[in-house]
């Protein structure tokens, strides 16, 4: 039963596969796409919500002043300072916390160390970025980032 490989046998396998990972690609970008809305909570960036508002005055203040250029937030930006992803389980649950962290950041380095600047930013403005860091904290990452201290 020695059966040669022809050209033809050939094409159909290619084709045949390709059709078959292309179908499987379309199905699996679909179960993605029907899974994420559950997975990261898009009601609480309801733009008619004060949360919701809140969230994106956070965001907005995270992109304006470059916090990625030294944070990372999921994963995603510098690592010259702490991921920020889950720094509202660091703080205990506190928004409180987080604000007061931010305040209390010296105006100017010290020497030999790396820190934070003081961006001085007014109380809503802490606000913003307390509810900002909040919502990062509680999308669902997978376990990421792989231990508490980021």
């Amino acid at each position: 039963m020695a059966q040669t490989f022809t050209k033809t046998m050939a094409r159909n396998i290619f084709y045949g596969g390709s059709v078959f990972f292309f179908l499987l690609f379309l199905a699996l970008t679909f179960d993605t796409s029907m899974a994420l809305p559950d997975r990261d909570r898009r009601e609480l960036l309801d733009p008619t919500t004060e949360r919701g508002q809140q969230i994106a005055h956070g965001k907005a203040l995270w992109e304006e002043n470059n916090c990625i250029g030294c944070h990372s937030l999921l994963g995603e930006g510098a690592y010259f300072a702490p991921e920020l992803g889950n720094v509202y389980v660091r703080f205990g649950n506190n928004t409180e916390a987080i604000k007061a962290f931010i305040q209390s950041r010296p105006a100017e380095g010290i020497p030999g160390r790396r820190s934070m600047p003081q961006f001085n930013f007014a109380p809503d403005q802490l606000e913003a970025i307390a509810q900002f860091l909040k919502y990062a904290s509680e999308i669902n990452t997978a376990g990421w980032p792989p231990n508490k201290q980021g």
